[in-house]
């Protein structure tokens, strides 16, 4: 079997009184696309944001258990943060692009984490810009305003500017939630097109997406993680009644 490349050990996670995650324990492979889903309020995102310790920036966060990349933990002190959120990044549910031009989105990165200047930087620009089939659109238009785009090359361009930095981990929180569904349909593309290359984490409301698109499912409920393996079987054979319930609209 292969290792995985996220993974929780009973993992909980408390917002001061409020017990967010309850024992949470996967695995998630490598260079696969695998979807959380679940009900409004159950846990999703805040599971997908402890794979980047984006939790921690939240007053009155407290946790236990393990969650390790690798193999390695990453939690507790001494873990550099700066080094994981390079491995490990993340999109959002609206496109954030900067306030700044197509080409400096994109640079942004790696000029921070001095990976390139120069040559190297505008060749590591147009390679981001092609993994997310943006270059022959914008190559023309790379000091024009970020926030010019249309709302799905924005998205694109948030995952370009990801892929900037070389992360091995990309997380996705609702990423199409904001798109309509022709949009979404090109980002959904764009997904299986890296996951070839990266490991993908995606939170999604939408039970048609999470069945085209991902590898592996995870159902989560009021902070439990009730059922996690391959897509296939748990869309038509689930394990739980309770995975039963949801995949079939009783409830959420």
């Amino acid at each position: 079997m292969t290792a995985p490349k996220l993974e929780t050990r009973a993992f909980n996670l408390w917002y001061g009184n409020f017990h967010a995650l309850k024992n949470v324990s996967c695995s998630i492979p490598p260079r696969a696309i695998t979807a959380i889903i679940g009900p409004s309020g159950c846990g999703k995102s805040t599971l997908v944001r402890v794979f980047n310790r984006m939790n921690d920036t939240i007053p009155g966060v407290r946790t236990s258990g393990e969650v390790l990349l690798d193999g390695v933990p990453i939690t507790g002190e001494g873990v550099n943060l700066r080094a994981l959120r390079k491995k490990v990044g993340m999109v959002f549910q609206r496109p954030n692009p900067f306030p700044l031009s197509v080409f400096e989105n994109v640079a942004y990165g790696p000029r921070i984490h001095g990976l390139c200047d120069g040559d190297g930087l505008h060749e590591r620009v147009r390679r981001s810009l092609e993994a997310t089939g943006l270059w022959e659109a914008l190559k023309d238009s790379l000091n024009d305003s970020a926030l010019s785009l249309p709302p799905e090359q924005q998205q694109r361009l948030c995952i370009s500017r990801l892929l900037a930095v070389e992360p091995e981990v990309l997380l996705m929180d609702e990423p199409c939630s904001a798109l309509d569904p022709i949009a979404t349909a090109k980002i959904e593309q764009l997904m299986l097109s890296l996951k070839s290359r990266y490991t993908i984490v995606i939170v999604t409301h939408n039970m048609q997406q999470a069945a085209r698109i991902s590898d592996f499912c995870g159902f989560m409920l009021l902070g439990e993680m009730i059922e996690f393996g391959e897509t296939g079987p748990m869309f038509t054979r689930p394990k739980d009644s309770r995975t039963e319930e949801y995949i079939t609209g009783r409830y959420g």
